[in-house]
């Protein structure tokens, strides 16, 4: 899949502020820099070995978005994200595909997926080269925007 290459958190979230400035929204920015201060500490070494001063401090960021849907976007050091659209939870995300993520909830090709038999929910977000996430959404979760979003 062709997606823009974003080499660190920093990258990914200057890609996530100009998807935002596309549609008019704005973005709040928390960036938690260190391996004392990332939730996933495990994944990096604490200390860079002896002689590596070019190795850059674990770096994560949680981005929230104005403006309804509410998105919440969380990117990790190790390279992937999770993006919260509407309380829907969306893991295991590349963070290279963010951008085309949130491009495609906010020109409204986000939708719901219905089944009756097994019922089912599922947020459905169309990413580029025909590929999608899926991500379960409980009866509970449902709001506004999301019941907007039948039928896809």
């Amino acid at each position: 899949m062709s997606y823009p290459h974003l080499p660190t958190t920093r990258a990914a979230v200057t890609a996530v502020r100009e998807v935002a400035e596309g549609f008019h929204r704005t973005c709040k920015v928390t960036d938690d820099i260190g391996a004392d201060r990332v939730s996933r500490g495990a994944a990096v070494a604490p200390y860079p070995p002896v002689g590596d001063e070019e190795r850059p401090l674990p770096h994560e960021a949680y981005v929230e978005l104005s403006g309804t849907p509410a998105v919440q976007v969380r990117l990790f050091a190790d390279g992937d994200a999770s993006v919260c659209v509407e309380g829907v939870e969306c893991h295991d995300l590349d963070r290279e595909v963010v951008p085309a993520f949130l491009a495609s909830v906010y020109s409204g090709l986000a939708h719901l997926r219905l089944r009756a038999f097994p019922p089912s929910c599922h947020l459905v977000v169309p990413l580029p080269c025909g590929a999608e996430h899926r991500a379960y959404v409980s009866p509970l979760e449902l709001t506004g925007w999301l019941l907007g979003r039948r039928g896809g």
